[in-house]
Parts: structure tokens; C-alpha cells; sequence
């Protein structure tokens, strides 16, 4: 069982919300550095281990700043999230890009900062060298085609739009060698919120196996191997998290028998964990603002599908407490739901809650990761605020909620 714990209390959320109106997103700084460290023990063994945080899973600066701190580069996929880490310090073999259907000035940008450019498809060696020129360092990423699942996120690698096909993989790696590339690495990336932890160690086993395999072919010394992220969060209380010592030492065999017995040693292992690292430690705060009885028990709440699309999107289910009733019976049924004109426009549908007034406080977890970060202005709905809970109990504004004149800026009214 996974216990949904908060890392505040009922005194301390209610003295940040009246400084900070609901709803905002609130995360943990004490729980994100904590796991961080988790991490690299578990992987302490691998020689140059490094995580590069996944960006788009929760892109503000002051979180991007403690991974920084905690040794962690960033995973980037567009030209803002570039800039991003680039305006955090962030920047040449610490920022991973790797992007699709890639536009030249992200191509551009990338090498500017020195970036390791991680190449989704064969024709973008043509197109990066003509629009950027070739790096010294050239990674690719594999699409394996079918394997035994897939899910709702990422879906089937067969009809994933991302990567190369073995063949492909092959044909590119010599054309870069003609280029004069001399560094090399790999990458996949097959699966996205993932709770069996043999996924990953399948995944190891087989890039190790195609890495050897390369080698033996085609002469590469590869310099490290990226297994992607896509470690799953634990949302419901009956899930279980990824034992990520469990993976890291099997890992570790699948090292030693493959990549030191193939005289590959030494490889760097690279992960680019979004979801595992900051998803657990964001919370939604939101307050009741209706009940409605019909056909069904409704409360509606001041956030909406604007802070937190998940449930919309996958179905996805995040728990949700109802502050200062966390004790008592289960014993109401009730859809939450959100003000957009949107019928999926629900955090939970049927679930069992204590029973709720109006003015109660809502606060659904793991939203620190995928949360904010989706958000959207349709309806004209406005992104709410996001807060960090720093280490010594006080709330910081990381990003402040938009206003009207945000969502009009881009207007020009004078003109009409």
C-alpha cells in the first residue's frame, strides 16, 4: 500500500492560502531533493551516472534550479525548454535534446549551447548538417518495434511516432562515422508511467545487447547509453512505487556480463526521469465552490482541467483528500469536477469521499509532474499559481497565477 501522505499540515496549507488564493500547485522541495539523492545512491555503482530531468514534466526555473543542485542535467525537447535551462545555468553536455519533427532553429540552438543532440529519425542527420552542422557527439534514438505492451501515454513503440528501426539505426551510425563523428551514444525511450520495475531492466538488457552488437559491426565505442524515463508514479494507495535499487542492480549484472565482458567498459548510463522525480511532491489546492444533485452527486471546484488535465486526457486517476476529513468515513459518492464547458472537464468520476461542503478544501496529489505543465487557456481559463514548500516549512511564489491582461497580451485591440 502507498500511504497519501501530505507534507503539510492543516495549519500550515491554511496560512499559505490566505497569502495565495486557490487553487495553486504547492510541491515539496524537502521530498524532490530527497528522492534525488535516492537516486544516484541506488546508481552510485555506474561509472558518470546522470539523470537529466525531463523538462516538460514540471518546467519552472526554481524547480530546474534543485535539480542543478542535486548534479541532475535537463532532458529538453523544444526551444523553450532550451532557453530554460540555459537561463537556470544549465547548458552543454548537461542539456539532452531530444525532440521530433524538429524545427532547424532548435537544431541551431542546441549546438550553440553545446548541447548532445539525440536524433529521432535518419533524415535529420541530412537536415542537422545542413541547417546546423554536424556535433562532435551524436546519439539516436531506437524505436524496437513490437514488444510486450505499451499504454495510453506513450502507446505501442510500433505506432509510437518516435525513433529509428534497427536497420535504420544501423545505417545511420555508419553515415555519421563518414561525417566524422568520433562520440556515440544511444537511447530509447518505450514506455511512460511504468510500475513494473522489469520494464527498465529489460529495457537495459536490451539496448546493452544492440550496443554490443554495433560495436562488434560497425567498430563504435559507445560513451554512454540513455534507457530514456518513463518510470511510473504510484497514484492510487494501492500501488506500489518503482524499486529503483531493484532495478539498478540488475542493471549492474546486465553491466557487468554485457558491457564490461564485451570490453565496452566504460559506458555511462544516462536516464531522463520527468514524472518519477517531481511527480509525487506537487499537490492541487482547491476549494469548493458548489454542490450540485441530479443524476449525480457533483461538487465543483475553483480549479479546473486548465490546472490539471490528466483525468481528462488518460482517464487518469489522482487521489484526492479532503483537508481536516481525512479520518472520517468514505461514505458519499461523488464526481469532481471543474467550470469548463467541457463535459470530461473531472479530477475523479464515482469516487468515494467523505461527505463535502461548500468552502471545503480539496487536495489531490502527485500533481507535480504533467500537472501545471499541461495547462491551457481554451474557455479562457487562466493557469493558476504554483508555490514551492521549502525545506524549512515557509511557501514560496515560483510562478504567480495569470491574469486577464496575460491571456490579452497577445491582442491588439487598437485595430479594431
Amino acid at each position: 500500500m502507498n500511504e497519501k501522505r501530505l507534507p503539510f499540515t492543516r495549519e500550515q496549507i491554511e496560512r499559505i492560502m490566505r497569502e495565495y488564493p486557490t487553487p495553486f500547485h504547492i510541491y515539496d522541495e524537502k521530498g524532490i531533493r530527497d528522492n534525488a539523492r535516492r537516486l544516484k545512491k541506488a546508481f552510485s555503482w555506474a561509472p558518470g551516472f546522470r539523470e537529466f530531468f525531463a523538462v516538460k514534466a514540471c518546467p519552472n526555473p526554481y524547480i530546474m534550479k534543485i535539480m542543478k543542485e542535486e548534479g541532475f542535467g535537463t532532458d529538453c525537447s523544444s526551444m523553450a525548454e532550451l532557453a530554460l535551462s540555459e537561463r537556470v545555468g544549465i547548458t552543454g553536455e548537461d542539456v539532452f535534446f531530444s525532440s521530433n519533427d524538429t524545427p532547424a532553429a532548435e537544431y541551431v540552438r542546441a549546438r550553440e549551447l553545446g548541447a548532445v543532440i539525440n536524433l529521432d529519425d535518419i533524415s535529420h542527420v541530412s537536415f542537422l548538417e545542413k541547417h546546423a552542422g554536424i556535433p562532435d557527439v551524436i546519439s539516436f534514438r531506437y524505436n524496437p518495434g513490437p514488444l510486450r505492451g505499451g499504454n495510453a501515454i506513450i502507446g505501442k513503440p510500433e505506432e509510437a511516432k518516435y525513433g529509428l528501426t534497427r536497420d535504420q539505426l544501423f545505417e545511420a551510425y555508419r553515415t555519421v562515422m563518414a561525417k566524422g563523428v568520433k562520440r556515440f551514444g544511444l537511447h530509447t525511450m518505450v514506455a511512460s508511467n511504468e510500475l513494473n520495475p522489469d520494464y527498465f531492466v529489460d529495457t537495459a538488457d536490451m539496448l546493452f545487447d544492440l550496443m554490443v552488437e554495433l560495436h562488434r559491426a560497425l567498430g563504435i565505442q559507445f560513451e554512454f547509453v540513455n534507457i530514456g524515463g518513463g518510470f511510473g508514479v504510484p497514484y492510487r494507495p494501492e500501488d506500489t512505487a518503482v524499486d529503483m535499487e531493484y532495478v539498478s542492480n540488475k542493471i549492474r549484472l546486465l553491466y557487468d556480463t554485457k558491457i564490461q565482458g564485451a570490453g565496452l567498459h566504460p559506458v555511462t548510463i544516462m536516464m531522463e526521469s520527468g514524472r518519477m522525480m517531481t511527480g509525487p511532491y506537487g499537490y492541487l489546492v482547491t476549494r469548493v465552490l458548489h454542490k450540485k444533485e441530479t443524476y449525480r452527486n457533483y461538487v465543483g471546484m475553483d480549479a479546473c482541467m486548465a490546472d490539471l488535465m490528466r483525468p481528462a486526457l488518460y482517464g487518469a486517476y489522482h487521489h484526492i483528500t479532503v483537508l481536516g476529513k481525512e479520518g472520517r468515513p468514505l461514505d458519499r459518492t461523488y464526481d469532481v469536477t471543474g467550470s469548463l464547458c467541457e463535459n470530461n472537464d473531472k479530477f475523479a468520476i464515482g469516487r468515494a469521499l467523505p461527505a463535502i461542503e461548500i468552502g471545503d478544501v480539496l487536495v489531490i496529489h502527485d500533481t507535480g509532474a504533467h500537472g501545471h505543465a499541461m495547462g491551457f487557456n481554451y474557455n479562457g481559463k487562466l493557469r493558476s499559481a504554483e508555490l514551492l514548500l521549502r525545506t524549512d516549512g515557509t511557501a514560496e511564489l515560483i510562478r504567480r497565477a495569470e491574469t486577464l491582461d496575460d491571456y490579452f497580451k497577445t491582442l491588439d485591440f487598437s485595430k479594431l
